[in-house]
């Protein structure tokens, strides 16, 4: 054999040794993310987080998360009935709306917001550290105004890094 085609032939095996490493190392990620992913899925379903961040439809069990609106927020275009004063204040009651997304109380009016990676309305445009920060800090985007209450910003602080990043994940996977 000559030293050509033996070193094409060194060449030809090591270029496929590689390439068959790399694609093993892309699946082990491609695991690897969807594992995280679907941390993150159980940890934003028993945290209840669609709770009041997923419209509602009425079954025979009550309010249900729309599942074509799962995690979208308030309904930009729902309607805020009428508000008796009377009824809000300390030692008095909160209220909700029907699709438990829009609550007042005796801090003002809250709406809650959109968390799929829609870039104009939801999270698109935040970064992981963004949202760590903002569920540390109870601020919006870590750094502006007040995350208002029902959120119980205090409670998601507690989260390790770790679950707040699977948490993430997930939202980021939401289609917008």
């Amino acid at each position: 054999m000559s030293r050509k085609l033996i070193f094409i032939s060194l060449l030809v095996l090591i270029t496929t040794s590689l390439l068959f490493l790399a694609l093993g190392q892309s699946q082990k990620a491609t695991a690897y993310k969807a594992g995280v992913v679907k941390k993150g899925e159980y940890l934003v379903t028993l945290s209840g987080c669609n709770d009041c961040h997923s419209p509602k439809i009425y079954s025979e069990q009550g309010p249900m998360p729309d599942p074509k609106r799962l995690l979208s927020g308030h309904p930009a275009d729902a309607k805020i009935p009428p508000i008796d004063q009377s009824m809000i204040g300390p030692g008095k009651w909160m209220l909700c709306n029907e699709h438990l997304t829009a609550w007042v109380g005796p801090w003002g009016m809250s709406f809650a917001a959109n968390l799929t990676p829609d870039e104009q309305t939801g999270i698109g445009l935040w970064t992981e550290d963004i949202f760590i920060k903002a569920l540390r800090t109870g601020k919006h985007m870590g750094a502006g105004r007040p995350i208002l209450p029902p959120m119980p910003w205090q409670n998601y602080a507690q989260f390790s890094d770790e679950d707040l990043q699977a948490n993430f994940a997930y939202l980021k996977s939401l289609t917008p």
